[in-house]
């Protein structure tokens, strides 16, 4: 496995899964059982914006259909045919298309409704300050100074 360096170049799917599957509180982490992210921005210490190569198996998600108020986001479908849903309609993506998701725009989620991988690129920017609504889900997300993500009900009362 590759580990976080300034040197490059590597081949993208060399670089290390992250460790957990995702960030979630119980009882959304295990809804993305199946996903794998592997961060290739911090490989190269990229600070303004973060790139995941991200497999989807059959039947996984992405993330739960979510919205930022600071990031902007991106995805380049690589292989496979994912189904994006973006507020409430859905389509079917191919290798080659891509999508993006201005800060403070339409909910989205990928889903793998297929009997195939399906691998994504995704990119997004580094906001101080973002936060992330739910609105299928009593979960909302906000970052720390530090960058880390912090998940508590739409009520303010944390999980745990």
């Amino acid at each position: 496995m590759i580990r976080p360096t300034e040197q490059g170049p590597i081949n993208a799917c060399d670089a290390a899964q992250r460790t957990r599957p995702s960030n979630y509180p119980e009882p959304f982490a295990s809804l993305m059982q199946g996903r794998t992210k592997r961060p290739l921005g911090d490989l190269f210490n990229l600070k303004n914006f973060g790139v995941n190569l991200v497999h989807l198996p059959p039947g996984s998600l992405s993330a739960l259909h979510h919205s930022h108020s600071l990031q902007d986001e991106f995805i380049y479908v690589l292989e496979g045919h994912p189904t994006l849903f973006r507020g409430d309609e859905s389509v079917q993506l191919a290798p080659g298309m891509i999508a993006g998701f201005p800060a403070k725009g339409l909910a989205h989620h990928l889903e793998n409704k297929t009997d195939t991988l399906c691998v994504v690129l995704e990119v997004g920017d580094r906001s101080v300050g973002d936060s992330v609504t739910y609105p299928s889900d009593d979960i909302q997300a906000v970052t720390a100074v530090d960058g880390t993500w912090h998940f508590v009900h739409k009520d303010g009362s944390p999980y745990g």
